[in-house]
């Protein structure tokens, strides 16, 4: 049953939906929501990332609490932006970044680090050039950008995922 219908419950789930999001459900629309709920698990199947070997359990807990760090930093920063406490100096601009990291999982938790951190905005990766292209909302210095992403970030990443 598990290679016919490898999610049992995901594909009643999904078909059950696709009826509700298209009342009133006609021989159609139910034969559609089962041919969905029947084929979306094979693709979810081919979707599933490899085992991810994490190293450095040390690194981890000082990258969870540098990102804390600035996180708290940013919000200051960004309430002051948006409260106009620094009228006049504050310009937005955008910042490429060349990265060493290349493991995916590492890339991924990356774009999250930047992505969740107020002021900043994780744009495009360029995989070929190993390229990242980062959206400042506070921008100052580039150069310092690029050196707090991989100082800040990237090497302890590197650490921890390679």
């Amino acid at each position: 049953m598990s290679r016919l219908l490898p999610h049992p419950l995901l594909s009643l789930a999904l078909a059950a939906m696709w009826g509700l999001l298209n009342a009133p459900v006609t021989p159609a629309t139910a034969l559609l929501a089962g041919l969905v709920g029947w084929l979306v698990p094979f693709v979810m199947r081919l979707l599933r990332p490899g085992a991810v070997r994490v190293r450095a359990p040390g690194v981890i807990l000082r990258l969870a609490g540098t990102v804390l760090v600035d996180v708290v930093r940013s919000n200051i920063d960004v309430a002051r932006v948006i409260l106009g406490l620094n009228a006049g100096t504050r310009r937005t601009g955008f910042v490429s970044i060349p990265l060493d990291l290349r493991n995916p999982t590492g890339l991924a938790v990356l774009s999250i680090i930047v992505t969740g951190t107020p002021g900043t905005l994780w744009v495009q990766y360029d995989s070929g050039t190993g390229r990242l292209l980062l959206h400042v909302l506070d921008l100052t210095d580039g150069d310092a950008w690029v050196r707090r992403i991989k100082d800040r970030y990237e090497r302890p990443l590197m650490e921890i995922f390679s």
